[in-house]
C-alpha cells in the first residue's frame, strides 16, 4: 500500500508540473490575444499552437504511462466544509477558490460534464449514428479534398510571393530607341542631311575605287553613279593639265616603279 502511495504522489507530481506548463502557455497565448492583436503576425499563432500542442501531447504520455496509476480509480472526498476563507487553499489555488463550501464542491469535484455539454454531446453522438457507412465515406474524402486544394492554394501563394522578390527589376529602356540612336550617330540616320551610303547628292562625284596601273592613277566609278561626272584626279594630274585657278607646280613628280626599293643600295 506505501508502494502504491508513493508511485500515486510521483505521478501526480508529474502530472502537475507538466499541468503548470500548460497553464503559462495558455496565459501567455491569451496574453497576446488580448494585448498584442494589433501587431500579432500568423507565424507567433501557429509557433503558440504548436507549443500547446506539444505539451499535451506530452501530458497524454504521461497519463498512458505504465507507472502512471489509473487516476478513475481514485476517488475525491471532502472531509472538511467551511464557509470560512482558507488562505492555503488560496495559495495553493492561485486565488481562484476563497472557500471550500457546499457551494463550490459540486463544480470543482465534477465527475461529469456540465449538463449543457452533456446535451451537446450526446445530440452530437446520435447524429453521427445516424449516417451511413457510405456517406461518411463521401463525407471524410470531400473534407479531405478541401483541405488538399486549400493547401494546395496556399503554398502557391507562397512559392509566387517568394518568386516575386526575385524577379528581376522591369525593363528601363526601349530596343527600338536604342537601335534609332545608334544608327544616328554612326551613320547619321535620321539625321536632316543624311543621305544613304552609295548615293550622291547633286554635282558631286559617286564613290569609286581607284586603281593604279602603268599609266597613271584612274578612278572608275561606281554603279549607280552619274556617267556625266568627270573623274577624280589626283593633284599631281590636276596641275600638270593646268586647270583654272590652280598654280602649276615646279616639281617634277617622277613615279618609280613598284619593283624598285627606295632604300636599295
Amino acid at each position: 500500500w506505501q508502494r502504491e502511495e508513493k508511485q500515486l504522489e510521483a505521478s501526480l507530481d508529474a502530472l502537475l508540473s507538466q499541468v503548470a506548463d500548460l497553464k503559462n502557455s495558455l496565459g501567455s497565448f491569451i496574453y497576446k490575444l488580448e494585448n498584442e492583436y494589433d501587431r500579432l503576425t500568423w507565424p507567433s499563432v501557429l509557433d503558440s499552437f504548436a507549443l500547446l500542442s506539444g505539451q499535451l501531447n506530452t501530458l497524454n504520455k504521461v497519463l498512458k504511462h505504465e507507472k502512471t496509476p489509473l487516476f478513475r480509480n481514485q476517488v475525491i472526498i471532502p472531509l472538511v466544509l467551511s464557509p470560512d476563507r482558507d488562505e492555503d487553499l488560496m495559495r495553493q489555488t492561485e486565488g481562484r477558490v476563497p472557500v471550500f463550501s457546499h457551494e463550490v464542491v459540486p463544480d470543482h469535484l465534477r465527475t461529469k460534464p456540465d449538463p449543457e455539454v452533456e446535451e451537446q454531446e450526446k445530440q452530437l453522438t446520435t447524429d453521427a449514428a445516424r449516417i451511413g457507412a457510405d456517406a461518411a465515406q463521401k463525407q471524410i474524402q470531400s473534407l479531405n479534398k478541401m483541405c488538399s486544394n486549400l493547401l494546395e492554394k496556399i503554398s502557391k501563394e507562397e512559392r509566387e510571393s517568394e518568386s516575386g522578390g526575385l524577379r528581376p527589376n522591369k525593363q528601363t529602356f526601349n530596343p527600338a530607341d536604342t537601335n534609332a540612336l545608334v544608327a544616328a550617330v554612326a551613320f547619321g540616320k535620321g539625321l536632316s542631311n543624311w543621305r544613304p551610303s552609295g548615293s550622291s547628292g547633286p554635282g558631286q562625284p559617286g564613290a569609286g575605287t581607284i586603281l593604279a596601273g602603268a599609266s597613271g592613277l584612274q578612278q572608275v566609278q561606281m554603279a549607280g553613279a552619274p556617267s556625266q561626272q568627270q573623274p577624280m584626279l589626283s593633284g599631281v594630274q590636276m596641275a600638270q593639265a593646268g586647270q583654272p585657278g590652280k598654280m602649276p607646280s615646279g616639281i617634277k613628280t617622277n613615279i618609280k616603279s613598284a619593283s624598285m626599293h627606295p632604300y636599295q643600295r
